[in-house]
């Protein structure tokens, strides 16, 4: 027999959902804002912030791309953002599927110290960093930005990883083996394949924090021909003080690539997500 729910229950998941939907609008409705704000004159966000634009005027947007070269700040961001997160995928999972599939003395301890990055501040590390990227006399170059990423997402990416290699049976590797794969080959061929969940969530972490970094990419470049879409946004906020129609079309073309490459690959973040929380 079927027990009825109580009145409880359903006041329950209305308050559930209720919460959803305010944190659903509270995170969604800024930028929806500025994405319909760029498509209005100065007049029209002052005097009517919250309206919707009587028509559709994408001069800001051909403005910031041609005047103020976003379109090579954007290729800077792409460099430093898609580079360093591919080397550090292949990197981070080389590193996972040795800890999570070979007992060697050490790894659990090994497996600590990456995670445990997690923990030191941010800050202590800038000037470690700074004098480094200086004696290898790559300031000002993209490639010390990237060298920086490349490190980045170390705990996060690992944490995830090895999770994804150890949902994978160790009988395929031992399979692959018995008939002549060696090392490499099962990696690539047999357990990689079976963990692009795993690695579409680190891959779509590392590069959102790429993405929007600004610390590093303005302390270690300081031409404008090697400005990231971050620091370059800090530039244009002098030089569209005023201009917010200008300043919010910026400010939605640094944002829209992160956000659709998170709706492209949610599904498979969201698998991901629920295997690391199952095994790990």
């Amino acid at each position: 027999m079927v027990k009825k729910k109580g009145i409880g229950y359903y006041l329950f998941r209305l308050f559930g959902y209720s919460v959803l939907f305010f944190i659903t609008v509270v995170s969604t409705l800024p930028i929806l804002w500025v994405i319909v704000s760029s498509f209005k004159s100065n007049g029209a966000i002052l005097s009517s912030p919250f309206a919707l634009p009587d028509t559709f005027n994408f001069d800001a947007y051909a403005s910031v791309l041609n005047q103020y070269s976003l379109l090579e700040y954007g290729k800077n961001s792409l460099i430093v953002s898609v580079i360093p997160t591919l080397l550090s995928l292949l990197f981070y999972a080389m590193c996972a599927y040795a800890i999570a599939k070979y007992p060697f003395p050490g790894r659990n301890l090994l497996y600590v110290l990456f995670t445990i990055t997690l923990l030191v501040p941010g800050h202590t590390r800038i000037q470690p960093i700074f004098s480094l990227i200086m004696q290898l006399n790559l300031y000002d170059n993209l490639i010390g930005v990237m060298l920086v990423y490349l490190s980045g997402g170390l705990a996060m990416s690992l944490f995830v990883l090895r999770a994804a290699f150890m949902s994978v049976p160790m009988e395929l590797s031992e399979a692959a083996h018995i008939d002549g794969a060696n090392f490499l080959q099962t990696f690539f061929t047999i357990n990689l394949p079976l963990v692009k969940t795993g690695l579409s969530t680190a891959g779509v972490l590392m590069f959102l924090g790429n993405w929007n970094e600004y610390l590093y990419a303005s302390l270690l470049t300081s031409s404008p021909a090697n400005r990231t879409m971050p620091v370059a946004l800090t530039f244009f906020n002098q030089a569209f003080s005023y201009d917010y129609t200008r300043m919010f079309a910026a400010l939605t073309l640094v944002v829209l690539p992160g956000i659709i490459i998170y709706m492209i690959a949610q599904e498979q973040v969201t698998a991901s997500v629920a295997t690391t929380g199952i095994k790990s």
